[in-house]
C-alpha cells in the first residue's frame, strides 16, 4: 500500500524532485537523465516518484515549463513598462530579442538542443503539448492586448510565427554565429511589423 504524504512533505518532495530534475537537466540532458538518478538525490523510494509524475519526462517538461513560465512573465512585465512610454516596432523587437537571448542563456535550455527537445516532446501526453501550446498562445493573445495591432491579426498565427524562432534558436551553429543575432533580430523585426498598426 502506498505510504501517504502530508501537503506539507507532498510540496517539498515536489520542490525537491524538480531541483533536481533541473540539475540531471543541465548535466546530462534528456536521455541520459533516469528515474533511478532522481529518486537516489531526493531520497525517496521509485515508487514514490511514480506517485507525483506518471513519467520523467512530465517532470522535466514541468520544469522546463516553470522556466518558461519566469521568462514570460519578465517579458509581460517590461511589455506593460514599454506600453506607458509608447511601443514602435524597433521597442517591441528589442524586448522580444532580449526575450529569446535570456532563454539560450538558461543553463537548462542551453542544453536542450533539437534532438533532445523532439524527444521529450514525442515521449509527452499530446494533450500536455497542445495543452501547451495553447497556453503559448494565450500569453501572447494577452502580451499583444497591450499595444495596438493591426485588425486582422490572427493570434495563432503569431504564436506558430514566435515557435518557428522559437525552434530556429535550437539551430544556432547551422545558421552561423556570425550572422545569427541579426537574423534573429530581422526575423522577429518582420513579426513585429506584420501585426502593428
Amino acid at each position: 500500500m502506498p505510504k501517504s504524504y502530508s501537503d506539507q512533505e507532498r510540496e517539498y518532495i515536489v520542490k525537491r524532485l524538480k531541483e533536481e530534475a533541473a540539475k540531471c537537466l543541465s548535466q546530462y540532458g534528456v536521455r541520459r537523465t533516469t528515474v533511478d538518478e532522481l529518486v537516489q538525490r531526493v531520497g525517496i523510494p521509485k515508487g514514490t516518484f511514480y506517485l507525483f509524475y506518471k513519467s520523467k519526462e512530465l517532470l522535466l517538461f514541468e520544469v522546463i515549463q516553470d522556466q518558461h513560465e519566469a521568462i514570460n512573465k519578465e517579458l509581460s512585465n517590461a511589455l506593460s513598462k514599454t506600453a506607458v512610454k509608447g511601443f514602435s516596432a524597433d521597442t517591441v523587437t528589442n524586448l522580444i530579442f532580449e526575450f529569446f537571448k535570456k532563454t539560450e542563456e538558461m543553463p537548462i535550455l542551453k542544453l536542450l538542443d533539437t534532438d533532445e527537445v523532439e524527444l521529450l516532446v514525442r515521449k509527452l501526453p499530446r494533450e500536455v503539448v497542445e495543452a501547451h501550446f495553447q497556453d503559448d498562445t494565450d500569453t501572447i493573445e494577452q502580451m499583444l492586448s497591450m499595444f495596438p495591432i493591426k485588425k486582422n491579426v490572427d493570434v495563432k498565427v503569431v504564436s506558430a510565427a514566435f515557435h518557428a524562432v522559437y525552434f530556429a534558436t535550437l539551430h544556432k551553429n547551422d545558421i552561423g554565429e556570425e550572422n545569427y543575432d541579426e537574423a534573429l533580430r530581422l526575423l522577429i523585426y518582420g513579426i513585429v511589423t506584420q501585426m502593428m498598426k
